[in-house]
């Protein structure tokens, strides 16, 4: 079941690539914004629970549809590449193995614990 969720996750990524390459930007501005969504991470500044709220507001994978969806409905092709980005981004990280955070701490999450903290992966 791992592997086929990470084939998902992986097939979400390319789908956002596919998405960027129909829009009017430059290659570049891909890999420029791609980790803009982990800015939301300063969140963990004002405390756990403030900080796993602004980090699954930018890593939910509803708002880049959401992103995508307004942009293309409404002809504006930076809301798209922000949905797209947002996709791409959040399907990069699960496909890593970070989750949406809980309000206990940055290293529990959805899929599991992260860091140091996990231990070694089966």
């Amino acid at each position: 079941m791992k592997t086929l969720l990470k084939i998902e996750e992986l097939a979400e990524l390319l789908l956002a690539v596919v998405v960027f390459a129909y829009l009017p930007f430059a290659w570049w501005v891909l890999p420029a914004t791609f980790l803009l969504p982990d800015l939301s991470a300063l969140g963990y500044l004002a405390g756990p629970r403030v900080g796993a709220v602004s980090y699954n507001l930018f890593h939910h994978k509803a708002l880049a549809v959401a992103c995508g969806v307004a942009g293309w409905l409404l002809g504006i092709p930076v809301l798209l590449l922000a949905g797209a980005v947002l996709l791409a981004h959040a399907a990069f990280d699960r496909l890593l193995g970070y989750g949406l955070k809980y309000p206990t701490s940055f290293q529990h999450t959805h899929l599991g614990r992260i860091g140091r903290a996990a231990g070694p992966v089966a």
